[in-house]
């Protein structure tokens, strides 16, 4: 349907939550003339639920959208700072967090009377069947589905918004108490069957809210869903006595069965907002709000945060755009909201996705389950805590520093998390920083020359503890391009063994080698003319699990037989034997992004029908056979990792879940270190790109597998490797475009933080002194600059 220009005069909003009335009373307060109605299924200032929570910055937007409903909700808000977390017997108590707590009831209460008092017409006791109806009865012009999380409008025109829910791990009850918490406080209680959670906070003068929270299964374990409602609570009041002092827990959810009232949450995006239709004769928009287009689980507090800052959004560009143009505002509306948005839901996702798996967290000390808690979305970073408590946080890196050198006095200040020392085996890294092995193509016949010499050796006294050498072939055949290097003569072993030598004497970094075969995805075009494109001439043949080629435009290669698989086993052995004579201090095996050994792996590039196809022990079969050959003759003092694809972001490939399979089979093997990449095993790969995308994998296999792991992916700032290490969501942060631009990107990171804890080549410090100096004047200058005018920089 082409939607005709409109000139909006009557609004109808269907639903009377915080995205309606705000909607509502935002666009009467700027239009007095236009007709604005709110249709809601309740009675009057009849609603439920208990507390919600904002931060100081949503409050902030509210104060600037309309100061009189931001007065009135300020002044009946319940202001904290501290997040106290209860853990294992112990307690972490951080400041500065900035959270505001008000009834859901009282909120809603100052929304009506706001709108009452504008002159937004609230119709109330209407449960709404027929929104074309209703809209024809009102001649709206803009329809507002704000119907919540059940939203009848948004089920209706499916085919429009193409709503995708996810029902989530846990089960969950609202619950509230007299018991007034002076923080937000997160408990943690342990039972014969599992962990249950509760967060609580304080929403009025003498009541607080109190949600618990517990995977399905142990949900099911405690026979919760048999129970009565009152039995329920009863069950959740006896595990958390400790912390309500004497009161009870309560609810306001009358005659459910225990069964009833504990939910899943269901996160709902829609891939678009707005519906337009025929109306009386009139092209009418129907725009999702609030709940009924997108929800954030309640873990990060934003349900609220979000429905009123769809509507500021909308009102917003009605401002700007003017009330003709109907159709220009709705897109603008939805491009720019929508981004928004989905930041939100990511963090939501990474938040609820920690409480889902509580019980990988608990073997640490509460200190860094506390860190691990407080950083759980990755919207808050190391240097955020700083900024909101820097004296836990210098107390925090004490502690952690004490963890990575036992028996030794921690300086004053600590070091970084990601400038602590690491051991593996026989070798100590410096740091936590990698130089991620990174394709040059600079190589002839294989053999590396003076572009890798200064690459490798540039970064080694750039600060990083381990420079990996790009993915390096065992035999001629399985380059990616003519331009990769290669590991099968004494020519080859030479020139690696020039750079190796380089890097140890003049540098305290170690060097590492990726050995690895390109399979179906070699005899392609340099990275600079088209990646993973065939050569235009001079094609060799390949080889690979099976017969599938990466893509129509690649070869198709040759299915391996037994025989093909002893041959190259018995050349990563001998490149394994080149490494060890060339001085390496590290190896690592290429398992990932489609290459030979992950086209083993990956279901998707593996149609084998013998004992190497098909499930994923056998899938992994092979690589398990390549890596135990090479462990065998790699010293027993020197590590070895491997990388592998944790996702494969493509349906009927592997997903997380077998990702942490993957890491358990190479940690029997004896890997040291599972370096977790994701994706690129296939061209239907449509990953979910952010900052620290790919850290979660990494996070859950050490975590859940008890292994070192090395995080890599969207890793561009020292606030990024200090959150990770820092939360253990890994033991190692792998960087690699940051360092294609700044070879001494450790040394500049760490110069930011204002750190002695690194050492600079003797020739370089004059420089050092000056880089540190002039950082101190920039952060003065931005420290000043935001005292002046805190707006600005916010």
């Amino acid at each position: 349907m082409n939607p005709r220009s409109t000139t909006l005069q009557s609004v109808l909003c269907i639903g009377g939550g915080p995205a309606g009335l705000y909607f509502s009373l935002l666009m009467k307060q700027r239009n007095p003339s236009l007709q604005v109605t709110v249709v809601e299924r309740n009675r009057p200032f009849d609603t439920f639920g208990w507390g919600v929570v904002f931060s100081d910055q949503t409050l902030q937007n509210l104060q600037r959208a309309d100061p009189e409903s931001a007065q009135l909700i300020g002044d009946a808000f319940n202001h904290w700072d501290d997040i106290e977390v209860f853990f294992k017997g112990q307690s972490v108590r951080s400041g500065g967090h900035g959270f505001c707590g008000i009834g859901r009831k009282r909120l809603l209460n100052i929304l009506q009377e706001r709108c009452l008092a504008l002159g937004v017409d609230l119709v109330f006791e209407t449960d709404v069947t027929d929104d074309q109806a209703l809209a024809l009865q009102y001649q709206a012009d803009l329809v507002i589905a704000s119907d919540g999380l059940n939203s009848r409008i948004r089920t209706r025109y499916a085919s429009t918004f193409q709503p995708d829910i996810d029902t989530r791990l846990c089960r969950f009850v609202w619950l509230g108490t007299k018991k007034t918490f002076d923080a937000f406080t997160f408990a943690f209680a342990q039972t014969e069957h599992g962990w249950f959670q509760a967060h609580a906070y304080k929403f009025d003068a003498d009541t607080s809210t109190f949600i618990v929270e517990t995977p399905e299964s142990v949900w099911q374990a405690h026979g919760i869903d048999a129970m009565s409602q009152e039995d329920g609570i009863a069950f959740c009041q006896r595990l958390f006595a400790k912390y309500l002092d004497g009161h009870d827990l309560v609810s306001n959810a009358k005659h459910q069965r225990g069964s009833a009232s504990w939910i899943q949450f269901p996160r709902v995006i829609c891939h678009t907002w707005v519906h337009w239709q025929d109306i009386g004769g009139k092209t009418t928009p129907v725009v999702l709000m609030g709940d009924a287009a997108h929800t954030a689980h309640f873990s990060i507090g934003s349900g609220t945060k979000l429905a009123l800052e769809d509507a500021i959004d909308l009102a917003d560009e009605f401002s700007r755009h003017g009330h003709t143009d109907m159709r220009g505002v709705l897109q603008s509306y939805e491009a720019r909201r929508s981004i928004e948005v989905l930041k939100i839901q990511n963090a939501a996702r990474n938040s609820t996705e920690w409480f889902e798996h509580v019980d990988r967290y608990t073997g640490m000390d509460v200190q860094q389950f506390a860190y691990s808690l407080l950083t759980r979305s990755q919207r808050i970073s190391h240097e955020n805590l700083r900024l909101r408590d820097a004296k836990w946080l210098e107390g925090y890196e004490t502690w952690l520093e004490a963890q990575a050198k036992p028996g030794s006095a921690p300086p004053q200040p600590p070091t970084p998390p990601m400038l602590l020392p690491l051991t593996v085996r026989g070798v100590t890294l410096k740091n936590r920083i990698v130089v991620s092995p990174m394709a040059q193509y600079k190589a002839a016949d294989g053999v590396v020359g003076d572009w890798h010499l200064m690459h490798l050796g540039a970064r080694a006294v750039g600060g990083a503890s381990l420079v990996m050498v790009e993915m390096t072939s065992p035999t001629p055949e399985g380059r990616i391009t003519p331009g990769c290097p290669g590991l099968w003569n004494d020519e080859q072993q030479a020139a690696l063994q020039r750079t190796v030598a380089f890097t140890h004497a003049n540098s305290s970094a170690l060097i590492g080698l990726q050995l690895g075969h390109s399979g179906p995805k070699g005899s392609t075009q340099l990275g600079w003319e088209r990646m993973d494109e065939p050569l235009h001439v001079g094609n060799w043949p390949l080889l690979s699990a099976s017969a599938a080629a990466y893509g129509v435009q690649n070869q198709v290669p040759r299915a391996m037989s037994r025989a093909d698989m002893d041959t190259m086993t018995a050349a990563f052995v001998a490149s394994t034997g080149r490494a060890e004579a060339a001085g390496f201090d590290w190896l690592e095996l290429h398992c990932a992004h489609g290459y030979l050994l992950s086209a083993f792996i990956c279901p998707l590039t593996n149609l084998r029908e013998d004992a190497y196809g098909g499930s994923l022990e056998n899938r992994c079969r092979y690589p398990l056979e390549v890596f135990s050959a090479m462990r065998a003759v790699w010293p027993p003092g020197k590590p070895m990792s491997v990388r592998i694809s944790a996702h494969d972001w493509a349906p009927g490939g592997n997903t997380p879940d077998d990702g942490v399979a993957i890491a358990r089979l190479f940690q029997l093997a004896g890997c040291d270190v599972i370096d977790v990449s994701s994706g690129q095993t296939t061209r239907e790969a449509k990953p979910v790109y952010g900052r620290m995308y790919q850290t979660p994998f990494a996070d859950r296999i050490r975590n859940e597998v008890g292994m070192l792991t090395m995080a890599v992916g969207a890793i561009s700032e020292a606030d990024h490797a200090n959150s990770i290490i820092g939360a253990g969501r890994a033991d190692l942060c792998a960087v690699a475009r940051p360092h294609l631009a700044n070879p001494a990107w450790t040394l500049h990171e760490a110069a930011k933080l204002q750190t002695l804890a690194i050492e600079w080549p003797r020739p370089y410090e004059s420089g050092r002194d000056q880089l540190y100096r002039e950082i101190a004047r920039q952060q003065s200058l931005h420290i000043s600059a935001a005292t002046q005018d805190p707006a600005e920089t916010s």
